[in-house]
């Protein structure tokens, strides 16, 4: 049985409203997980990471107003207050991450160095 964390990370009502979106989409693999976390590389030197994904034995389980996901506890120092956004608008359509922790971005807002 899992254990259940408090999110250090925080989805806006639109990105919760995308991910259950996504859920409910015909071939949904049941048996993946919400996954958010950070990988080398990008522009910045770190990119993040969404998107599904099986679970891992060191992987954390969070509750984000009552949507968990899954991170690896160790990119919880990169990603500690960040906010998660969906726009769906004509000039920019998808995910967003705004991070305090940041100290340098890019233009594509996927990458970032601390």
């Amino acid at each position: 049985m899992d254990t259940v964390v408090a999110s250090p990370i925080k989805f806006t009502e639109n990105a919760i409203s995308e991910i259950k979106r996504l859920m409910v989409e015909d071939g949904f693999d049941t048996t993946q997980r919400l996954r958010i976390g950070v990988k080398g590389g990008g522009c910045s030197g770190l990119t993040y990471v969404l998107g599904f994904d099986a679970q891992l034995p060191e992987d954390e389980v969070y509750d984000a107003e009552g949507m968990e996901f899954v991170m690896n506890p160790s990119h919880q120092l990169y990603l500690f207050g960040m906010e998660v956004d969906w726009h769906d608008g004509l000039n920019s359509r998808g995910f967003t991450f705004s991070n305090p922790n940041a100290s340098k971005t890019c233009g594509c807002g996927t990458s970032f160095s601390v």
